[in-house]
């Protein structure tokens, strides 16, 4: 793997450490800003508000610029936002703040993955992406706990501003490792990205993405209760396993990206059915203090071993123009953390029990699988599934002479 792609993960670390450290610093917050809690909770929609928002208007306002240039002004914005968020006078500077912070998240990973890709040989691209992804599970692992703690001890503003020190050394890392040849201005412009965006197989790669990832994210967002109320838990012990989920996606995420690259849609098939097991037996596991925490960690892992391959399915069908749907499915990601949200909080909020989020996680995913099945179909009612792209259809490499009749 180059060198290069430690760039990529060192800006995905920062990324994703700000992304989710808010959930663990409200109450500080909260307290220093004289706001509620549920009113601090804005400041999580804001950045995901972002998210949405920047990833296909950042891609789109730098189709025709250098890939490597728009990383590292990616980067800078995402620096600019932290740190103005650790100097906020007030909550609505603050809100705005973490706005800006969440803008270039989406076109950062949209446009890092296909340069990711673009560093190694075709067999390897999986791998490649998951390197990438590797500074987001990491962050979960490490670097949310980390700054949690230092936002409780030297107060909130001390870990945004570590954030920007990370953005630093991800703009310093990028200049410095990432070929300037790798990521030069592409040949397509934004109406070529455009047309690329409009294609049905994209737009259901993207589905899956939102389904999949929902499905997660409607057990994942209500795991506090379920940890305390139906393991037993004491709420001390919460960050400890929400650091085993970190684990689980970071093994998820590497094997995904290595099975990706022998069978892309096999990969995503067996991810997502692995997902749907995992939440139909989550109220089981749910009983017990020990079955708990090997649940919370299988189901990082199998959340995340489909990471790889949707990202990489959205690319190869829009192959011609590549960027901007890249960053789309980031946005699909954010939207599936909304949806499933709200989605478990339905399940929740009828009574159904605190473990009940996880089966409506299971519907969903089965949902993804469906809808998976579906951009199939399509893709052999088109004749995209050909024996020179089968490898990343069912894991069959052809041999030269076959791939070269078609």
């Amino acid at each position: 793997m180059p060198l290069a792609l430690l760039a990529l993960a060192v800006g995905a670390f920062g990324i994703g450490t700000t992304e989710f450290v808010m959930m663990g610093l409200l109450p500080d917050v909260a307290d220093d800003l004289h706001i509620s809690i549920p009113t601090a909770g804005h400041l999580v929609s804001a950045y995901a508000l972002g998210v949405v928002i920047g990833a296909p208007l950042l891609a789109a306002a730098t189709a025709r610029m250098s890939r490597r240039t728009v990383l590292v002004a990616l980067m800078g914005l995402f620096t600019v936002g932290n740190v103005l968020s650790a100097f906020a006078p007030d909550y609505h500077w603050l809100l705005a703040a973490r706005f800006l912070s969440g803008l270039p998240h989406g076109a950062f990973f949209g446009v890092g993955a296909v340069v990711a890709a673009g560093l190694v040989a075709p067999e390897r691209k999986a791998r490649s992406v998951s390197r990438m992804f590797l500074g987001l599970t990491v962050a979960n692992v490490v670097g949310v706990p980390v700054a949690t703690l230092m936002g409780q001890h030297l107060g909130w503003r001390a870990t945004f501003l570590a954030v920007g020190v990370i953005g630093l050394a991800a703009i310093a890392s990028l200049l410095l490792l990432i070929p300037r040849d790798s990521a030069e201005a592409p040949a397509v412009g934004l109406r070529r990205e455009l047309a690329a965006l409009r294609s049905l197989p994209v737009w259901l790669a993207q589905a899956t993405t939102v389904a999949g990832f929902a499905a997660l994210f409607s057990a994942y967002s209500y795991i506090t209760p379920m940890l305390t109320d139906s393991a037993g838990y004491a709420h001390a012990s919460v960050t400890v396993l929400l650091a085993l989920f970190g684990v689980g996606a970071t093994a998820g995420n590497l094997l995904g990206g290595r099975l990706s690259d022998h069978s892309l849609r096999g990969t995503l098939f067996g991810g997502l059915a692995a997902l749907v097991v995992v939440l139909a037996f989550f109220p089981v596991l749910m009983s017990a203090q020990w079955s708990a925490a090997v649940a919370v960690t299988l189901l990082g892992a199998a959340a995340f071993i489909t990471g790889s391959p949707l990202q990489l399915m959205v690319m190869e069908k829009a192959s011609a123009a590549p960027s901007l749907a890249s960053s789309a499915n980031q946005a699909a990601f954010n939207l599936a953390n909304a949806g499933g949200a709200w989605i478990g909080g339905l399940a929740l909020a009828a009574g159904f029990g605190v473990t009940s989020p996880a089966l409506a996680g299971a519907g969903l995913a089965v949902l993804g699988v469906a809808v998976a099945t579906l951009a199939y179909a399509v893709d052999r009612r088109r004749g995209a599934v050909t024996p020179a792209r089968e490898r990343l259809v069912t894991g069959h490499v052809p041999e030269p002479s076959e791939a070269l009749r078609h």
